[in-house]
């Protein structure tokens, strides 16, 4: 069951992605005095207000708000799509942290007009996940653990990546229908980081549902599959009807933890080191059998 509920609500939410017009996030003045009442309107954003040193601040979430173990016993005020505005102003909130792309834009509106002080961050690369703790660290006065993470943070990122040789990767968030991402996506980001080619990368916006053909008619030596709530091998298990795939072929078909995927939080890099693992693992096998990736050499 929770890994029904895991797979709608990133659904959903790189749903909103795709499809919600961009709000530039609206900068707000530092308050006179460091936040001290906080609720985030994204399961990531709970994760960075920890990450920037205000954990304890923290008063409201939304749903799928799971890490850290914390956060589960804070009040929900909503989800992805809809929130509950008489929770929040119950809340007595003095910081409303949105997802500029996971948050409606007429939310936002409402919160504003309601003269909540809303900050409104969007990642657009991974590297902007090290400038929102800072940020986070400023509005809520924890800027010396905020830079001190931030900092581990771009260090870590800098020492990640991949090997020479190209693989070509279709990144599987959902297969019903088939769901994936972009270039332009954080994930598409990864993947590069990785020495992975998004088999789909050069399509327009940040994600985009595909059909069966056009992956086949792809060719993807890997295929990547988010793994709902410990739901294991059965977001692969469909392709064992497609043998002569070279991903299926060659066994190169794995699982990476969903939130790891999907949330620009610090777990983001775990999730970047697992997906550079699985890809050093594919070469590695190609070395020893070129041919598993369905070409002379692995791309």
């Amino acid at each position: 069951m929770r890994a029904v509920r895991c797979c709608l609500a990133l659904g959903a939410a790189l749903a909103v992605l795709a499809g919600c017009a961009r709000e530039a996030a609206a900068p707000a003045a530092v308050p006179a005095a460091p936040a001290q009442r906080i609720v985030a309107l994204a399961p990531h954003l709970a994760e960075l207000v920890f990450s920037a040193g205000a954990g304890e601040r923290l008063v409201g979430v939304v749903a799928f708000s799971d890490f850290p173990p914390e956060v589960e016993a804070l009040p929900q005020v909503g989800d992805a799509f809809r929130v509950d505005y008489e929770a929040i102003t119950a809340l007595r909130p003095d910081l409303v942290l949105a997802w500029t792309s996971g948050n409606p834009p007429e939310t936002v509106a409402r919160l504003r007009a309601l003269d909540l002080n809303v900050v409104a961050l969007e990642p657009e690369r991974i590297a902007d996940i090290a400038d929102h703790i800072e940020r986070i660290g400023v509005l809520a006065g924890t800027t010396a653990v905020a830079a001190a993470t931030a900092m581990r943070f771009r260090e870590r990122l800098a020492a990640l990546g991949g090997g020479a040789d190209p693989l070509r990767v279709f990144v599987q968030i959902a297969d019903r229908p088939y769901f994936t991402v972009t270039d332009r996506h954080f994930l598409g980001q990864a993947l590069r980081l990785c020495g992975g080619e998004n088999v789909f990368g050069s399509l327009p916006g940040l994600t985009a549902t595909v059909g069966l053909e056009a992956i086949l008619e792809a060719r993807p030596a890997v295929i990547v599959a988010s793994d709902m709530g410990g739901a294991g091998a059965a977001p692969l298990a469909g392709w064992a009807a497609w043998p002569d795939l070279p991903a299926v072929r060659a066994g190169n078909l794995y699982t990476i933890d969903a939130d790891l995927l999907s949330r620009p939080s610090v777990r983001i890099l775990d999730g970047v080191q697992a997906l550079c693992g699985v890809l050093g693992e594919v070469r590695a096998k190609a070395r020893l059998q070129p041919q598993i990736s369905g070409r002379s050499a692995p791309r």
